[in-house]
Formats: structure tokens, C-alpha cells, sequence
């Protein structure tokens, strides 16, 4: 019977079933389409990785003996759109069966749903054979729940898959070492250079050129320094293992004037697009600690699997648990714009303009820079969700909408209610000076409250907290902010609002 089988620009699997057995009856389809470049802005460097990476895949499919077809962007026989690709080939091809693996944004899967309903020959669905859970594995987990606390679902995986256990309990006598993962870096010790891979990418940026896609952010380079295929990723993974992984967790929320990825393992991108899976990654990074316990301290690996198999896992499963109306919370009721210094860096606000740039110049920047840095201040100034969305999806290269949007609208912007996080993370400069060194560089005095000296992000925070009191006043882990709030004397909570409504109405001037 002949097949067509569909893979996806994040299904990059090359260890995935399908392929272990050559079919002359299988006929692989993949589409660099404007459906994709289009649906939101995306960062040059994103949309130059991805079809990096999916040209790449191809020729590793026909390598191994694979019949593939691959549509480029500028392909004359390219509809740009899934449905009009795929029914062009089925007719063109006389296919007999389509088959395809299950997308993880909810858009896509409803997408192919509704093809699939028009199909005039039979279609299956297969897993992508990637990640540690199953779409309903949290839902199912929290059934009868009224919290779907993180904490728990962790240590649920980590007794399922008996990771970092001894026996029952958590190995090292801590199932959670977050608070030894706070520390702030002053210079030491040293940061190895990241690995760059240098992967040619001349002929996917003349593509988008000549097909004119609007996209965001700089690109001066004509190599691409991510993984592009599962031995680069490989290769990134023994990278961070051997020296990276002693300091991960200790700086992991670190912030710094001079350092874009500290010790971070810059492998998000690759198993985003399902190059590596998280259980290779966490097997080799605990294999590389077992062998190696005298140097490399349990907070360092803990911190790291944590966000791999509990905060990434999690993510996935709240998103198909709350899916499609997630998209669409905004429970603070937030309207603002983002402001225009989002898409140029051009701000005072030292913190601001050097995460901003960094994400700009990178398409990266690690998660307490997108928490507690842009997060923090989108949502101090209470700006909508949607567009918050829009920004974090296009700008950073490892974003897709599923580990996206509960990570913003959820974690970072509190639209959810407190379906994800139990309070808003919110802050004033105080938490930005203790993890950084962003303030000591910057025109603004973070002691300050008022005053044109006063860092904007003081005024911010207590107007929120005022602003939000109808919302958040009864949560209990924000009631001794509300007591030190409620200390304020009226003249003076009147002219920090005055000021924070100066910063939220010109942000151009700040």
C-alpha cells in the first residue's frame, strides 16, 4: 500500500520507528511553508534553524534510503499552506494511506484533524515517540484535583522512572534542591565559550530573502552555531556534561551584564525539535555524575533534570489539559500594548536593554531573564497576554506553542488565575540586583522609589500589587507584601502610582 507519511518541522526524529526499516511503498513529505513563517513574527535565527535542521533531516532520510519529498520555501509546486501540499501529493502520488505523528501545538493537531475528516483513503496517528509522558498523563494524574502543583507531578516522575531515587526516597534526602540554585555569579568561576557548530546556512537565508518573510531580530552571521542533527546534539550534550554541569545548578537563575548563556546547555533547541530526547539527555547527564560524584554535587544535576523531566513534561501536559481555552485566559484583565523597545532594545533600563538585546542578537535568553526580567516587567505594566505571547513565540529559537504559552501566560503573566503558578512573579529592582549585576550598571538607582532617579520596576510593583488588589489580595503568599503595602502612607503610594503610570504610558521615555 502506498503511504505518505507527514513529518513536521519539530519531529526531527531520526531515531523514531519509522525509520528503522527502508519501504519502497513509504513516501516521506516535509514543507518549509509561509503558513509557519507567518502565523507570528518569528526571529530570523528561528526561522534559519528550522529549516537548517529540517533540510539536514531530509538528506539523512535519503541517505539511509528513504524516498522524501521536500518542498522549499520558493519551490514553484509549494501551496505555502499544509492542506493543499499534502492533497497535491496524495492525487500526484495515487496514495493509499497517509499517515502522520501527533503534533504538539493544538493548532497543527486540529489542523490535521480536520484534513484527515476530508481524506478519501484511510489515515493513522503515531506517537512521536519523544517525550517521557503521554498528552493525558498529567490530566489523568491530577483527576479530582483542584491544584495541578508542579512539585507533585515531579516527584512523580521521578518515582516512575526511578530517577535520582534510593529506593522510595529521593536521592541525597532532598527532592528539591531549587534553594542552592540561586546563587548570584560575580566573575567565578570561569565560563567555557559555548560550542559553535558553525553549520553553513547561506542558502536558507537567500531563501527567505528572495521570499520576503517579515521576521524580527539580527543575524550577522552566515553559520548557524545550534545543533542541526542528533550527532551536533550529541556532541552539545558531551559538551555540557564535561564543562558545564559542575556549576549548572549553583547560577542556574543567575543574571549578568557580560554573560549571554553562563552555564546553561544551549540544548533546547535540539530537543525542541525532537533531534535528542530528554531521556537521552538525562541518562547520559546522570551516567556523567555517577562517574564523576566527587567534583559534580547533587544540586547541580537535580536542578538540571528538574527542568527537564518536571517543568518541560509539566508544561506540556497542563498545555493539552487546558487547551484551546488557555489560549484565550486573561484573568487580571490586562490591556496594555508591549512596548516598541521590545523589537529594538532601545531602552534605559539597563536589565531591560540587555536581555532584550541579548534575545535580539541570539534568539535566546534563559528562563529567569524571560521570568523575572521581560515577564516581570509586561506584566508589572500589565500589558495584554496576547501580546506578550506573541513576542516570547517569535523571538526565542527553542519557542513553540506548546512549552510557550503555559510558560508565559501561565508562569510569567498570572493570566491563568494561578492555574500554573500559586502567586504572580512579580518584583521590584531589589530581587533583578540580587541576581545580577544589571543594576550597577544602569542610569536608574534601584534603592529609589520615587524621583526620576527611581528604578521604574519600584513604582511598578507596589502600583501593581494596589492596581491587582481586588485579585490578589486574598492569595496567601502575597499577604505580607500586601501588609508592607498597607504601611504606606496615602501621599506616598499616590506618587509611586503617579510614577509607575508615567512608565506604562511613555515606555519610550524610560
Amino acid at each position: 500500500m502506498k503511504t505518505l507519511r507527514l513529518i513536521l518541522g519539530d519531529q526531527l526524529n531520526i531515531r523514531h520507528s519509522w525509520f528503522e526499516t527502508v519501504s519502497e511503498s513509504n513516501l516521506y513529505c516535509m514543507f518549509e511553508m509561509r503558513q509557519e513563517t507567518d502565523y507570528v513574527k518569528h526571529h530570523i535565527q528561528k526561522v534559519v534553524g528550522f529549516f537548517t535542521a529540517m533540510r539536514e533531516f531530509s538528506k539523512q532520510l535519503e541517505a539511509q534510503g528513504h524516498k522524501v519529498v521536500y518542498l522549499t520555501l520558493d519551490d514553484n509546486t509549494n501551496f505555502q499552506n499544509l492542506k493543499s501540499n499534502l492533497n497535491h501529493i496524495i492525487e500526484s502520488q495515487g496514495i493509499e494511506m497517509f499517515e502522520y505523528q501527533s503534533p504538539d501545538e493544538y493548532r497543527l493537531d486540529a489542523q490535521l484533524q480536520t484534513f484527515c475528516n476530508t481524506l478519501t483513503v484511510p489515515f493513522r496517528e503515531f506517537d512521536t515517540e519523544h517525550f517521557y509522558t503521554k498528552r493525558d498523563e498529567l490530566s489523568v494524574f491530577f483527576k479530582g484535583k483542584k491544584q495541578f502543583l508542579m512539585e507533585r507531578f515531579y516527584r512523580y516522575m521521578r518515582q516512575k522512572h526511578h530517577i535520582l531515587m534510593d529506593g522510595e526516597q529521593p536521592e541525597g534526602g532532598e527532592w528539591n534542591y531549587d534553594k542552592s540554585n540561586r546563587n548570584k555569579w560575580k566573575g567565578s568561576p570561569g565560563i567555557p565559550s559555548f560550542l559553535d557548530f558553525k553549520n553553513p546556512v547561506s542558502d536558507v537565508l537567500n531563501t527567505i530573502s528572495s521570499s520576503d518573510i517579515d521576521t524580527i531580530g539580527r543575524f550577522v552571521s552566515t553559520t548557524f552555531s545550534y545543533p542541526i542533527n542528533l550527532q551536533q546534539a550529541l556532541q552539545q550534550l558531551d559538551y555540557f556534561n564535561q564543562n558545564l554541569l559542575v556549576h549548572f545548578g549553583d547560577y542556574q537563575d543567575a543574571l549578568h551584564n557580560e554573560e549571554v548563556y553562563l552555564f546553561h546547555s544551549r540544548l533546547s533547541f535540539a530537543m525542541n525539535l525532537k533531534l535528542i530526547s530528554p531521556k537521552e539527555i538525562v541518562e547520559s547527564v546522570l551516567m556523567h555524575y555517577r562517574a564523576n560524584s566527587e567534583k559534580i554535587s547533587i544540586s547541580q544535576v537535580e536542578g538540571f533534570i528538574r527542568q527537564v523531566i518536571g517543568w518541560r513534561e509539566y508544561m506540556r501536559g497542563m498545555y493539552w489539559a487546558q487547551m484551546p481555552k488557555y489560549k484565550t485566559l486573561n484573568t487580571l484583565d490586562n490591556q496594555h500594548r508591549i512596548p516598541k523597545f521590545f523589537w529594538t532594545g532601545d531602552t534605559k533600563m539597563n536589565c531591560l536593554s540587555k536581555t532584550i538585546n541579548n534575545s535580539l542578537d541570539n534568539a535566546y535568553a534563559h528562563h529567569i531573564q524571560r521570568l523575572m526580567i521581560t515577564g516581570n516587567y509586561l506584566l508589572l505594566t500589565q500589558t495584554h497576554p496576547d501580546e506578550v505571547d506573541d513576542w516570547y513565540l517569535g523571538i526565542y529559537i527553542d519557542a513553540l506553542e506548546w512549552v510557550q504559552l503555559p510558560n508565559t501566560r501561565g508562569m510569567s503573566q498570572f493570566a491563568d488565575g494561578g492555574l500554573i503558578a500559586t502567586k504572580p512573579y512579580v518584583s521590584s529592582g531589589s530581587y533583578i540586583n540580587k541576581m545580577s549585576n544589571y543594576c550597577s550598571e544602569c542610569k536608574y538607582n534601584v534603592k529609589e522609589r520615587l524621583g526620576d532617579n527611581a528604578c521604574p520596576f519600584n513604582s511598578l510593583y507596589w502600583n501593581f500589587l494596589d492596581d491587582k488588589r481586588p485579585q490578589l489580595a486574598s492569595n496567601f503568599r502575597m499577604k505580607m507584601m500586601y501588609s508592607v503595602l498597607n504601611k504606606f502612607s496615602t501621599e506616598e503610594l499616590v506618587a509611586m502610582k503617579m510614577r509607575a503610570s508615567q512608565v506604562i504610558e511613555t515606555p519610550e521615555n524610560f
